[in-house]
């Protein structure tokens, strides 16, 4: 492994922390500030919404200007926006805070196409899985130091710790070395990315299995604190335990083919969905938030299921486009599970169950049964 590689999963690492004390909170710290069930769904829709439109200019810059400026514009603004979160004394300063964070997750395709390109002898899924496993091991400490503070002190100060925590990433990510931008031919060019068939139907699957995957997600928190009467300490113990899935599963499904991983990754999420619906008690949630970590596995066997299918000039693009569906579905899931709340706290789950089953079918239907990852010898020009 690069010492680039190296220095990344650090930083990843470090921004799991940080990231993880606070990002499960949200929604009870926007109740805390005064917002209700709706707003606060609506408010993590516009959340989603900032994330998908910086997506595809960042994939195109990535390809264009290289990763490495990207990456660190990215990290930049998410240490910014975490600030103004922690330094926020009302819902509208805050919320600004939280929109742009959403518009830091341009991050994504750069910094795939950045571990593609690094990965070596690694096959580009074990690459991925491997890096969101280093942010996910970070995470693991973060919700259950959030919660522990936040019940004590409050949640304003667990924003505050994250953001110091965020410099420590920084200055870590300063010192990865850029990449040299790869080239086509300019007389035989790649086809574009909306005319290739097999390309446009995967984002389609992308956007209905994620859509489906985050629907249980966004009000869990407030269903688990308001309906089954959690601590913030227990909520951010099944934090620790889902981020603890998060790295596990990437790691553990990263020795599938992409296809197999991602299925395997919604049938994680159905127990998820089954498991708050029934409401088996504290031991059983954290099961189900250590399968949810399938939902993030999923994101890495998007992009080894998309890599094959595009050049290797359009690598940036197409993974800013893939998480542009993924972002979208984020953007409108909130909305469905707010609504599905206001009428019935508990009927947000049953609903997820019976759509991620549904999502289980089309990606058995439409995804082929041949595996879609190339072997690392076939992209031996990614190489740094």
């Amino acid at each position: 492994m690069s010492v680039d590689l190296v220095l990344l999963f650090v930083s990843l690492f470090t921004w799991g922390i940080g990231e993880g004390m606070f990002l499960i909170f949200q929604p009870i710290y926007l109740q805390q500030l005064g917002a209700s069930t709706m707003t606060i769904a609506t408010v993590l829709s516009a959340f989603g919404l900032a994330m998908m439109l910086a997506h595809i200019p960042a994939g195109y810059l990535a390809d264009r200007i290289g990763r490495k400026p990207v990456i660190i514009a990215a990290w930049t603004s998410g240490l910014v926006a975490t600030w103004v979160m922690a330094m926020a004394r009302g819902l509208p300063v805050f919320v600004v805070g939280v929109l742009l964070y959403g518009l830091t997750a341009f991050v994504s395709a750069p910094l795939n196409s950045y571990v593609t390109a690094a990965r070596g002898k690694l096959s580009p899924v074990r690459a991925m899985t491997l890096m969101s496993a280093s942010f996910n091991f970070g995470a693991v400490l973060g919700p259950i130091s959030g919660g522990w503070l936040g019940e004590r002190y409050g949640l304003r100060i667990v924003y505050l710790i994250a953001a110091c925590i965020f410099v420590v990433s920084t200055v870590i990510l300063l010192f990865i070395r850029s990449q040299p931008r790869d080239e086509h031919d300019p007389a035989s060019p790649p086809a574009k990315l909306w005319t290739n068939t097999r390309f446009i139907t995967l984002m389609g699957i992308v956007f209905v299995a994620m859509f489906v995957m985050y629907l249980p997600q966004p009000l869990a928190p407030k269903f688990l604190q308001n309906e089954r009467g959690l601590s913030l300490e227990s909520i951010g113990l099944l934090g620790s335990v889902g981020s603890l899935g998060n790295a596990v599963l990437n790691l553990v499904l990263g020795q599938l083919t992409a296809r197999a991983g991602f299925l395997l990754a919604q049938v994680s999420v159905a127990f998820f969905s089954l498991i708050l619906w029934k409401g088996m008690g504290v031991p059983w949630y954290a099961l189900g938030y250590f399968l949810l970590g399938g939902y993030r596995a999923a994101r890495s066997f998007i992009y080894a299921q998309a890599r094959p299918l595009v050049h290797p000039a359009q690598m940036g693009l197409a993974y800013g486009v893939a998480e542009t569906f993924n972002s979208l579905s984020m953007a409108l899931a909130p909305l469905l599970a707010g609504v599905l709340y206001t009428q019935s706290p508990i009927l947000v789950y049953p609903v997820s169950l019976a759509l991620v089953g549904a999502a289980i079918l089309l990606t058995i239907a439409f995804t082929p049964h041949s595996p879609l990852e190339e072997p690392a010898a076939a992209d031996q020009s990614l190489e740094l």
